[in-house]
């Protein structure tokens, strides 16, 4: 109740700030009525929350909310001397900045306060405040307001972003109907998410109606959101519902239904959005095509590369597929030139063009593939040349298509200018695509279009590298530092190639290079997401293009080489080999710093023997527990005697169990002990002996959790009566002799004197005594 009151306050009091921020500039008349407007409202919101707190359990919320009133009244009394000072005269212009952030501060302070009640609501089923959220902005969206900023997007833009909105909101319902079920505590935090997601909804709802293509489509989606409006606060009701009584199967019932409703209106709003961009959706779609046409020609290039790409029919020669290469290849430039007009035309128009680009590379793909094919598997660098170049078309064709899909609809500001450049690159790649075709058949000019296809490629790679797109996949340091071992490779065969002058040699070292220092870029992009601060990610983003650029450089002097082959040209190029080697150093230290300061070598021996180490107490405190829930099997009423033999085996299984788990942990701080003093080092001069004595430790200390697992083992069938006392005596000399082994390899470089060698002899007595004491 308190909340709610609260809530509904703070709401008042938000929308006060405004009106009075802009009187005090300009109309002194109205300053006196929105002060005490905005008066009333702070001791209401004082009382409730003295109230609202003192029903709280945790005194940490108590605090904070007390805490982030206050700072609402502190910054109410600022924004009252800030309006004094103005007085609402317009010419007080040094006065209006300071209105201005007073104004600011206290909207920061009401939203903290909003978020703290409303997470407070929704923990305890009170959710009056988060369907009012969604009464409000369902009212906006309703009104179709313009969008808060000046720079309105196209309507594609605010169609994406809807759909990613409406799914992750569409995925919360689900959740909630799951959650219910479960786990109701988690369903408040769940009502507050659709409650977010909702209003975000709206903002940007407002701008796709704004710039909707038809007044038809903008109604469509403008009802849609209302209506999904309704469904998200029935939905947010009902989950109100369950929190209350988690129990109650009409409620869960109702939480369900409201969960599928809103699907359903999400249904109906992506249906109206798809309708209102006929042309960019087919844009959508057939970047989402040509996606699958490079993975496609991706995997064919692998079988090449490993010599298994042959030709269909026997017999079959490039030649017969040369023809439609070409034909499907003029094709593919009239659909190109046609997108530039269709984007700024009608969607239908846009789809049309977008629908027929994508069958014209879908066809040469197809016959590209026939072609490289019947080269033979003999000719593997011709097909590998051929392939590159066709899915170089199609990726230039996917960023054409991006950028009709953005400039649909726009006018003037350079909206068609990434247009007309794409476009450019477009033509240019399918030019190559010829050149590659001819070079095919002409041997003495492979290589150099090798080259050059390789150099185009690693650029547009540096260019995706310095782009702030999202990279496409995850990598570690480790990864990155891995990826340069194939451009070192690379590197040495460009090197050998540009000396001898072998077409076929330049050719293959050339698609080797592409493949390497692409990966590497990729690798590269995905390393430096991960980065712990900006300084660090940019180093490695500037090492890799370092990298790819001098990469490039060692091409073009091959090129210089093939030209004219002078001894002084071939200098050149070992010099260029050598600016790579230097760059790819620079790249591997950079990928160092990504790994922070508490990162381990997880291939270090003395990591993995003390990871084994710990491991095998951990397995031996996992056998004492299982020896503690082993009780003696059930059978007819004997003497005493018989029943407390019984029971001593398991206890003296048990006690020695605990002592081995104890020498274990000794021997793993001895361990620690002999690489912090440096006799064993982490990076040892010596890594033969030092892997050997951590290979040493990690047998050993395998060897005693098996022995304790036998242990129990023996244990448990001893007192079910379905072993002997001999097995059990031989499991305990197992041990025994275990960790005696286990004691020898941690004192081979050890101190005798040391702290961790002295618990480590008291942990290996105490086990002697608990094996002569119980087992002998």
């Amino acid at each position: 109740e308190f909340q709610d009151r609260m809530l509904q306050s703070v709401a008042q009091i938000r929308d006060a700030i405004d009106p009075l921020a802009s009187a005090a500039k300009d109309t002194p008349e109205s300053i006196g009525h929105r002060v005490a407007k905005l008066a009333n409202f702070i001791e209401p919101v004082a009382e409730a929350a003295i109230n609202a707190a003192s029903k709280m359990p945790h005194s940490q919320k108590q605090t904070d909310l007390l805490d982030q009133t206050k700072t609402v009244a502190e910054s109410a009394t600022e924004l009252l001397y800030a309006v004094k000072d103005a007085g609402g005269n317009p010419k007080s212009a040094n006065a209006h900045p300071i209105v201005d952030d007073a104004a600011k501060n206290m909207q920061d302070a009401v939203k903290d306060l909003t978020d703290t009640l409303e997470e407070a609501a929704s923990e305890s089923g009170a959710v009056t405040g988060l369907v009012e959220s969604i009464s409000k902005a369902m009212n906006e969206a309703v009104q179709g307001a313009p969008p808060e900023t000046d720079d309105v997007k196209p309507f594609v833009h605010y169609q994406e972003k809807m759909t990613k909105t409406m799914k992750d909101l569409s995925r919360k319902g689900q959740d909630m109907v799951g959650r219910a079920g479960t786990d109701p505590s988690q369903l408040g935090p769940l009502g507050k998410d659709v409650t977010r997601l909702y209003n975000g909804l709206t903002q940007e709802a407002q701008g796709a109606i704004q710039t909707a293509s038809s007044p038809e489509v903008a109604e469509r989606v403008r009802t849609g959101v209302q209506a999904l409006g309704a469904s998200c606060m029935k939905l947010v009701q009902n989950c109100g519902d369950v929190q209350a009584n988690p129990r109650d199967p009409i409620s869960m019932r109702d939480l369900a239904d409201a969960a599928r409703k809103v699907a359903e209106k999400i249904s109906h709003i992506l249906a109206a959005l798809q309708s209102g961009s006929r042309g960019t959706q087919a844009c959508i779609n057939a970047a989402t095509t040509i996606k699958g046409i490079v993975t496609d020609l991706d995997t064919t290039v692998m079988f090449a590369t490993a010599g298994t790409l042959n030709p269909e029919l026997e017999g079959e020669k490039f030649t017969d597929h040369r023809e439609e290469i070409l034909t499907n290849a003029k094709a593919l430039v009239e659909d190109t030139k046609a997108l530039v007009p269709a984007a700024q035309a009608s969607q239908d128009v846009l789809a049309n063009a977008a629908q027929s680009a994508v069958s014209s590379i879908s066809k040469l793909s197809d016959c590209v593939k026939l072609g490289a094919a019947a080269l033979g598997a003999d000719d593997t660098n011709a097909q590998v040349m051929l392939l590159n170049a066709v899915k170089d078309v199609a990726s230039s064709l996917y960023n054409l298509l991006d950028s009709a899909k953005n400039s649909s609809g726009r006018h003037g500001d350079g909206a068609g200018e990434d247009l007309k450049n794409s476009t450019k690159d477009m033509i240019s790649k399918v030019s190559s695509l010829l050149m590659t075709v001819k070079s095919v058949e002409d041997k003495t000019s492979r290589g150099a279009r090798a080259l050059d296809s390789s150099m185009d490629a690693i650029k547009q790679a540096v260019v995706i590298l310095n782009s702030p797109t999202t990279a496409a996949r995850e990598a570690t340091p480790e990864d990155l530092i891995r990826s340069t071992k194939p451009v070192t490779l690379a590197t040495a065969k460009v090197v050998a190639a540009g000396n001898s002058g072998n077409q076929e040699e330049i050719a293959a070292a050339a698609n080797m290079g592409r493949n390497a220092v692409t990966e590497l870029l990729t690798t590269c992009k995905a390393a430096a997401a991960r980065a712990e601060s900006a300084e660090v990610r940019n180093a490695v983003v500037v090492a890799g293009r370092e990298s790819g650029t001098a990469f490039n450089s060692m091409l073009a002097q091959v090129h210089i080489v093939l030209q004219k082959p002078t001894n002084d040209k071939k200098q050149g190029l070992v010099a260029a080999s050598r600016k790579v080697a230097d760059c790819l150093g620079a790249l591997v230290k950079s990928a160092e710093a990504l790994k922070g300061s508490d990162w381990v070598n997880p291939e270090d021996p003395n990591v993995i023997a003390e990871n084994e180490l710990l491991g095998a107490a951990s397995a031996i405190e996992a056998a004492a527990r299982k020896l503690a829930e082993l009780k003696p099997r059930e059978r007819p009423r004997q003497a005493d005697e018989s029943l407390a033999f019984e029971e001593q085996i398991l206890e003296a299984a048990k006690a020695i169990a605990a002592a081995t788990s104890a020498l274990v942990k000794s021997a793993a701080t001895a361990q620690r002990e002999l690489v912090a003093s440096g006799v064993v080092c982490s990076t040892s001069s010596d890594p033969n002996e030092d892997g050997q004595w951590s290979q040493g430790l990690v047998s050993a200390a395998r060897l005693v959790a098996t022995a304790v697992n036998s242990l129990c083992e023996a244990a448990n069938a001893t007192v079910q009566g379905n072993a002997t006392q001999e097995t059990l005596i031989a499991s305990a000399q197992q041990v025994s002799n275990s960790t005696a082994q286990l004691l020898l390899a941690c004192r081979v470089k050890a101190d005798p004197n040391s702290a961790g060698q002295k618990r480590l002899q008291v942990s290996t007595k105490h086990l002697g005594k608990m094996a002569l004491k119980h087992l002998h």
